[in-house]
């Protein structure tokens, strides 16, 4: 739940912040304290940098960037979820992970949902609305990249996914800013700040104030700590509560709207990425399997672990916080 009304809380801040500044003031919120408080993980600093690369800077520059391009919240949750495919295929190619037949039609699935998002966006709002859906599918392609990082650094510092977590969240500030400053410019940067006293901006600040506290840090927490005391394959797929409750939380406190086909599509997603991350029950007179560890959170993280479909040969979501 913590995850889904997170949505909307970004929808609140996108009202009064440019997405990149944001975004930089997001991750400043978390970095500046771990920087003083938190010690530095024994992971390489390699995998830590490309954690908060994937999933800080290319995650949620694209997701804030298509939310403030007209992307609907609510299905901006569900198209997030492309990031369980993302994870499935870039882990087979770059780390050399067996996909399974279970995990294949999961991602074949979940791409067919995706797919028709964007032909029915494309054939009954227009063209011009595909860019969102784009963009946001980059930033689940940035999670998805973000899940390596933290799935390396994991396997470096077995046992601390909530610390790197926090660390991970020191690399997006400055790229973010440097970002802001040329594409936005320091105008718009300090117009945002006017305002702040009406209702508009004590929402932004109130949507902020959530991303960075419920969302990152008690949602992240929350799910390390199950995914520390449970099996990656029990957890795993209450991350799907994340779309239903984001297109709930969107329809009842933004008046959004998500057409009927939209819907289908997305339980086509849901249904693929439930597909890849849920394990297939072996026969009770088979051994029983080893206990798998949880790779790491992150929506954040979401984190936090994509939702989705990770692993050699079975599952295990390397989620973060949105």
């Amino acid at each position: 739940m913590c995850w889904g009304l997170n949505f909307p809380a970004i929808h609140l801040s996108l009202e009064q912040f440019p997405p990149f500044f944001l975004v930089a003031v997001r991750f400043a919120l978390i970095a500046v304290p771990t920087l003083l408080l938190v010690p530095r993980p024994a992971a390489p600093w390699r995998w830590i940098a490309l954690y908060g690369l994937g999933f800080g800077v290319l995650q949620f520059t694209f997701l804030y960037l298509a939310m403030s391009s007209g992307m609907p919240t609510g299905l901006a949750s569900l198209v997030l979820q492309s990031s369980g495919p993302f994870t499935v295929l870039l882990a087979a190619a770059f780390l050399r992970e067996r996909i399974t037949a279970r995990q294949g039609a999961g991602v074949l699935l979940a791409v067919a949902g995706l797919a028709g998002i964007a032909a029915y966006r494309a054939g009954q709002v227009g063209g011009a609305a595909v860019v969102p859906v784009l963009l946001t599918l980059c930033g689940g392609l940035g999670w998805a990249v973000g899940n390596l990082g933290s799935r390396r650094a994991g396997q470096a510092q077995p046992g601390e996914p909530f610390r790197l977590m926090l660390w991970m969240s020191v690399v997006p500030p400055l790229p973010l800013l440097a970002l802001s400053l040329a594409v936005e410019g320091p105008a718009r940067i300090a117009g945002s700040f006017h305002g702040l006293g009406s209702t508009r901006g004590l929402l932004a600040l109130g949507g902020l104030a959530f991303t960075v506290v419920v969302a990152t840090l008690v949602g992240s927490g929350l799910w390390t700590t199950l995914m520390g005391r449970h099996p990656s394959s029990t957890v795993a797929p209450f991350s799907m509560l994340v779309p239903v409750v984001g297109i709930g939380a969107s329809w009842l406190l933004l008046r959004e709207r998500t057409s009927p086909t939209e819907l289908a599509c997305g339980a086509l997603v849901v249904a693929g990425v439930l597909l890849g991350s849920t394990r297939r029950r072996r026969s009770t007179s088979a051994a029983a399997p080893a206990p798998t560890r949880a790779l790491d959170l992150d929506e954040g993280s979401r984190q936090a672990v994509a939702p989705g479909l990770t692993g050699r040969g079975g599952s295990g979501p390397d989620r973060a916080a949105p």
